[in-house]
């Protein structure tokens, strides 16, 4: 029997085609044209050849950090979070997330536990003596959230003018350190291991106020159904920064150049609006201007 011949043009592709595997076999698969590179021995050479990366985050803050029963967790700082590990051409699955709270995210870095930490870490000189930030990238301001019905609270200088009151934050939080300050009695200031605590706590009447970040409170008030609101005006400025290992230039001028790039090709806004602006009230940020690596 004859075989009949294949038209000339497809016998031509065929033939290309197995050129083309001939030489990948035995010169190996070639980068995409997208797949980043690095210099070897830097941070980002060996998490992005790794091909996975740890980044750790609150699980206890809707809008920035909250856990998922679905899944990872969700939020602004997992978006953030999502956007530098694309930089190193890591994807989601690629991601391991560990919990972060006000008290461990210094020993997770400094315990080779997170590569990351982007859990609503205000970037101050007592931080910046242990760990490196990157940023900032988000700007917040702490406020003073409390029950709806309540009128006697508007500031943190009633605070001060009635000892009897008492208010929640975290510990080892910026916000609980902030808030001491006003307050003029032992015991006015309970701290709890996360923010989801103290606002049970001021349901139940433990406290008659909390504090922290206004991101924050406003997602603890989106989830209340109308039980908190917020009062006064901000009295701190608190910059948000990437958590990384002290000394670390290359891998926070990286960070800086992502964000900056997600600024850019408006993936920064699309992660905000994503997230935290779906809350209520939630004003949209830019990028801040971003600090010198030092």
């Amino acid at each position: 029997m004859r075989i009949p011949r294949r038209p000339a043009p497809l016998r031509a592709g065929i033939l290309l085609a197995v050129t083309v595997l001939a030489l990948a076999a035995c010169q190996g698969q070639p980068k995409a044209a997208s797949e980043p590179s690095f210099a070897p021995g830097t941070t980002m050479a060996d998490l992005s050849g790794a091909g996975k990366i740890t980044i750790a985050v609150k699980y206890d803050q809707p809008g920035f950090g909250a856990a998922s029963e679905a899944g990872p967790p969700e939020g602004f700082d997992v978006e953030i979070g999502k956007l530098i590990a694309g930089g190193l051409g890591l994807g989601p699955q690629d991601i391991t997330w560990a919990r972060a709270t006000s008290s461990n995210r210094e020993e997770l870095l400094e315990q080779g536990r997170a590569d990351l930490v982007i859990a609503t870490y205000t970037m101050n000189e007592a931080r910046q003596d242990r760990v490196g930030f990157a940023g900032p990238y988000y700007i917040a301001g702490q406020q003073i959230m409390v029950r709806s019905a309540d009128a006697d609270i508007t500031g943190p200088d009633d605070l001060h003018n009635d000892p009897s009151l008492k208010v929640c934050s975290t510990t080892g939080s910026t916000p609980a350190a902030a808030i001491e300050r006003y307050l003029i009695r032992p015991g006015q200031l309970v701290t709890k291991d996360g923010y989801a605590d103290c606002a049970q706590a001021l349901s139940e009447g433990e406290v008659q106020a909390v504090t922290t970040d206004n991101a924050i409170l406003l997602g603890l008030i989106s989830a209340s159904d109308g039980e908190f609101k917020i009062v006064g005006d901000p009295f701190t400025e608190e910059p948000y920064g990437i958590g990384i290992v002290k000394g670390d230039r290359e891998f926070c001028t990286f960070i800086a150049e992502t964000l900056s790039q997600t600024a850019r090709n408006g993936s920064y806004d699309r992660a905000w609006a994503s997230t935290a602006g779906l809350i209520p009230e939630a004003r949209t940020p830019s990028l801040p201007q971003l600090d010198p690596c030092a």
